[in-house]
């Protein structure tokens, strides 16, 4: 059985982005949920061995001290930015958890020096379940993309879009681009969430994460024309089917949350996400350990549309 190596062992939700300095910062979810790290390199592979600095830690209690999932780090309008989703508790309520979002800053150059600013809860306005937060430039404009529940739809999250008037607070109201409603968005849990944004071939896509996080974890994609309005829905276009699934042939299972960064070349996309390389989980998903980070190259079809290939081969 061929295995893809993972380029990071036991980091789910991995985000890789590279700055104008010429490193690659890395973070994702630690399996301990209990804080936020950060490495960085000169080149993706040294990400592996690179020394891990905790530069944040979740409080003991209150409203964000427990659960904390999914930081990206952003370069904002010239400061660093984390942002992260946690929860007061690990308590289900209404079949769900009870993470908000919520965002750190850092004025240093160099994000792995300097003082953490904690800036509070990004509110959406609307009270409810959200997390795996992202943000672009666009024309100019600072975009808030990110996954909520609606307690009028069925399931967990959808995405949503909203301007921002700084980067921990949003401008607009949020609109919603997609909802859990193919079939394979709908294995396990209701879900549509880690959403991830790329520009190329004068369309905006947006790759974005589906059903529950064991082998049945999928991703999809919507996209846009680069000129279209993106707050409005109907600019965008949502494929019916997965770009990228489970390869039970080769062994890598539930392939999502991913993000895009480009290779040393500075133009080849690289697709960077995790995935499982067994199915035989004890117990609930959420505390297994063994998601790990997988990058590979990203191709492209004749149309300019990504083609994401197998989970398994580059």
């Amino acid at each position: 059985m061929q295995i893809l190596t993972p380029l990071i062992e036991q980091r789910a939700d991995p985000f890789i982005y590279k700055h104008s300095d010429g490193y690659y910062y890395f973070t994702a979810s630690v399996p301990e949920y209990d804080r936020i790290e950060v490495r960085r390199a000169r080149t993706m592979a040294e990400l592996a061995n690179a020394p891990a600095v905790d530069v944040w830690r979740k409080p003991d209690s209150g409203p964000y001290s427990e659960l904390l999932w999914a930081p990206e780090i952003h370069f904002n309008q010239g400061a660093w930015y984390v942002y992260f989703a946690a929860a007061p508790s690990r308590e289900i309520k209404h079949k769900l958890f009870q993470h908000r979002m919520y965002a750190v800053r850092n004025t240093n150059s160099n994000p792995l020096e300097g003082e953490w600013e904690f800036m509070g809860q990004i509110d959406t306005g609307i009270d409810t379940f959200c997390l795996d937060a992202t943000t672009f430039t666009h024309a100019g404009v600072l975009y808030y993309l990110w996954a909520q529940k609606d307690e009028a739809i069925e399931g967990n999250s959808n995405l949503y879009i909203a301007t921002m008037a700084t980067p921990w607070q949003l401008k607009g109201p949020p609109v919603m681009l997609s909802k859990p409603e193919f079939g394979w968005e709908i294995r396990g849990f209701w879900v549509n969430e880690g959403p991830s944004l790329l520009k190329r071939n004068g369309k905006i896509f947006i790759s974005y994460s589906a059903s529950a996080t064991d082998e049945n974890y999928a991703m999809g994609l919507l996209w846009a024309d680069e000129n279209a309005n993106l707050l409005d829905p109907a600019a965008w276009t949502k494929l019916a089917e997965p770009v990228l699934q489970t390869c039970y042939e080769h062994g890598i299972y539930g392939p999502g949350h991913n993000s895009f960064t480009y290779a040393e070349d500075g133009d080849t996309v690289m697709l960077v996400y995790h995935a499982r390389t067994y199915t035989e989980i004890v117990g609930d998903p959420l505390w297994n350990p063994d998601r790990h980070t997988f990058v590979k190259p990203l191709r492209w079809d004749e149309q300019g549309m990504p083609v994401f290939g197998r989970a398994s081969l580059a």
